[in-house]
């Protein structure tokens, strides 16, 4: 038999990636094993990271923000979306510092965000223009709140050192967001399920050739992610731990984000729903300008993996 492929993927550390977590752990334990390829994580500290590599085809597919994965199909990187990662998990935490107690109080301060192209972004944009604020950067004219682009691993740092409260919050992937909480820093303000239920983040994309080049490959790890998204909501504790270990945080913290409140985070549900990704488009194209075009979203979303998974 010929050598089994290495299948690179590409990560950060946030709740939204723990399936990846769940399915490394099984396959390194001997709980679970691959016949048709062998499963390397790969670690990015931030979004740019993460598109680079999927962009020069350093790695084979990665766990990315849809509206960054939708941008770079519309570039000409050849992928396709095979599953969510999750559903929800994302919070708006403001500094303690920050004297924030209502939508209003953001006004005139900073608020970090995790990429440009985010879904936090997004929902960010529209809690504000729901309430008569403008976002946008501070050389903007008529700026209400301004917007710093931030990797989430350097936010909670960001508000714990800023004495001033010039940084209200930011608005990330969970646990980033729990951690400031946890630390006695920082103060839940929306919990974006709130704000949103049930909307898609992260993604699941891979390559178009290493797709085509090893479809049984992309077929066995979908199968896994989806087992691993089902067990992290059956077992949360033993998810958590597992977290822990992958993420690098506190497994109190994931524990809780996990559970508290219990649809806080899904991974249970990970088909891709195409109309959902359109909402997301619509917004950033139409409303935000961030998007200049829009794609076809049929050609983007590949199901037939998530669909063999047996993927709610």
């Amino acid at each position: 038999m010929a050598d089994k492929p290495v299948i690179k993927i590409a990560h950060l550390k946030i709740t939204d990636h723990l399936i990846l977590g769940v399915t490394d752990l099984k396959l390194k334990k001997g709980k679970e094993s691959f016949e048709h390829c062998t499963l390397e994580t790969v670690l990015k500290t931030g979004w740019n990271e993460v598109a680079d590599a999927l962009t020069d085809g350093s790695v084979d597919g990665a766990f990315v923000l849809a509206p960054t994965a939708m941008d770079l199909f519309k570039s000409g990187v050849g992928i396709k979306l095979i599953l969510f990662t999750h559903k929800a998990g994302s919070i708006l935490v403001k500094n303690k510092a920050a004297n924030v107690e209502k939508i209003e109080d953001f006004a005139g301060k900073i608020v970090l965000i995790p990429y440009q192209l985010s879904i936090h972004n997004m929902l960010f944009h529209k809690l504000l223009a729901e309430n008569g604020l403008k976002p946008g950067t501070s050389n903007e004219p008529g700026v209400d709140v301004f917007l710093e682009v931030m990797a989430p691993a350097m936010m909670p740092e960001a508000i714990q050192y800023d004495e001033e409260g010039e940084i209200a919050g930011y608005i990330v992937a969970e646990p980033i967001g729990s951690q400031a909480i946890a630390a006695g820093f920082g103060v839940e303000f929306y919990l974006s399920k709130d704000l949103w239920p049930k909307h898609p983040c992260c993604v699941f994309v891979v390559r178009d050739d290493v797709i085509g080049k090893h479809p049984d490959a992309i077929h066995e790890l979908t199968n896994s992610l989806v087992k691993s998204g089902m067990s992290i909501e059956s077992q949360p504790s033993a998810a958590a731990a597992i977290g822990a270990t992958f993420l690098g945080q506190d497994k109190a913290v994931i524990e809780r984000v996990l559970t508290d409140p219990p649809d806080r985070i899904t991974t249970g549900e990970l088909f891709p729903v195409i109309k959902d990704l359109a909402a997301i488009q619509d917004y950033m194209c139409d409303k935000m300008k961030l998007m200049k075009s829009k794609i076809d979203l049929e050609k983007f979303v590949d199901t037939q993996f998530a669909k063999a998974a047996g993927a709610k």
